[in-house]
């Protein structure tokens, strides 16, 4: 029991604080233009290595651990594509709306899409905690380093978009709250839930964000300066989770 309620205060302040990451799009009216953008390239890169350690360094190894052969393959493979076909619905989804003459979609596409996202992310976290705290943890920074320039970015479409500020920061609010709910079920089922099978499938969801939303900004930078201050961040990332994961061995 007391191990149970350990295990539910960590989830739920881990869950509040990955929320309150929501409104860091707000923080951006503090900061000059210039310095937001110098700020984007490493926060990207560190994202990107922080996803890739955490799924290869973290919950990987317990998805071998805890499945035989080729189905940890399978549920990765799972959360890859699932992923690959949620925001290629949605872009395509937009794109016909688009030629409707309706550009009004973005925002809430952008909105549905990370409220799915923050949920199956809340649900594979919250399970890898639920069998190994410290990686639990682990997996649990990676996405708030992949979490800060995606809601940077979301945050500046919804104003875009023809939002209000408050508008955008309490929506963007609202799509994060799923995250809380997602550990919440997983803590609340975890007897019934297939713990093994969402770590890899959560693991899956991280290798398809840094290898296609992420990794291809840091190809994308033609000077060779920004080119190497984005290795080096890619680098830190991968770092810091390996030596979590050194850590806990």
């Amino acid at each position: 029991m007391v191990a149970g309620l350990n295990a539910f205060g960590a989830i739920v302040v881990g869950g509040v604080l990955m929320n309150l990451l929501t409104l860091v799009g707000g923080l951006t009216v503090l900061l000059p233009r210039r310095l937001q953008q110098q700020l984007l390239l490493p926060l990207i890169a560190l994202a990107a290595g922080s996803l890739l350690g955490g799924a290869l360094f973290h919950m990987l190894p317990m998805g071998l651990e805890a499945r035989a052969g080729r189905w940890c393959g399978v549920w990765m493979a799972a959360g890859f594509t699932t992923f690959l076909l949620l925001e290629q619905g949605l872009q395509w989804h937009h794109s016909h709306r688009q030629g409707a003459g309706s550009t009004r979609p973005l925002a809430v596409l952008i909105l549905i899409g990370d409220g799915l996202h923050n949920f199956i992310g809340g649900l594979g976290i919250a399970s890898t905690y639920l069998i190994n705290p410290a990686a639990g943890v682990a997996a649990w920074c990676a996405a708030v380093a992949h979490e800060l320039p995606q809601e940077l970015g979301d945050y500046g479409v919804l104003v875009h978009s023809g939002w209000s500020r408050r508008r955008a920061l309490r929506w963007n609010f609202i799509s994060g709250l799923p995250f809380l709910l997602g550990g919440l079920l997983a803590w609340a089922w975890a007897g019934s839930l297939p713990l093994a099978a969402l770590i890899l499938f959560a693991a899956g969801n991280f290798l398809y964000v840094a290898a296609s939303d992420l990794v291809p900004e840091i190809k994308a930078r033609s000077s060779l300066a920004e080119t190497w201050q984005a290795l080096a961040w890619f680098a830190v990332g991968l770092a810091l989770l390996l030596l979590l994961a050194l850590a806990e061995s």
